[in-house]
């Protein structure tokens, strides 16, 4: 199983990025697939999570309305669209894989299989 983010970048508040999480090694809709972020000095923080078999798209409170979740099965890949991006979304942002579905609106970091991660910098 490998997953790998793309995407990450410096951007001003207010700005949008897209954050793509390619996967393999696994059948992608099978799995609950979540985005999760880490400011330095902070835990790690669910942001959001998609999951195609038990139907299920999840947002935290903190971006909702802002953050976008899709998933292409053809190209095995989710993307993480974020627009009205504000300071406080600065952190490093990861995308996880779990064949539990339960997890994507649990906002746990108890996933399998993770990536390694891309840098995303909102400047104010």
């Amino acid at each position: 199983v490998q997953l790998v983010e793309s995407g990450g970048g410096l951007v001003q508040a207010g700005g949008s990025l897209r954050l793509s999480c390619a996967a393999s090694g696994f059948t992608f809709g099978d799995y609950a697939i979540g985005w999760f972020r880490q400011a330095p000095g902070k835990e790690r923080e669910g942001v959001s999570c998609i999951s195609r078999s038990a139907g299920i798209t999840y947002y935290a409170d903190s971006v909702k309305g802002r953050f976008t979740l899709a998933s292409v099965n053809a190209k095995n890949t989710v993307y993480l669209q974020m627009n009205r991006m504000k300071p406080e979304d600065t952190a490093v942002y990861y995308c996880a894989a779990d064949r539990r579905s339960w997890l994507c609106e649990s906002g746990l970091d108890e996933y399998d299989y993770w990536g390694q991660g891309t840098q995303v910098t909102v400047s104010s």
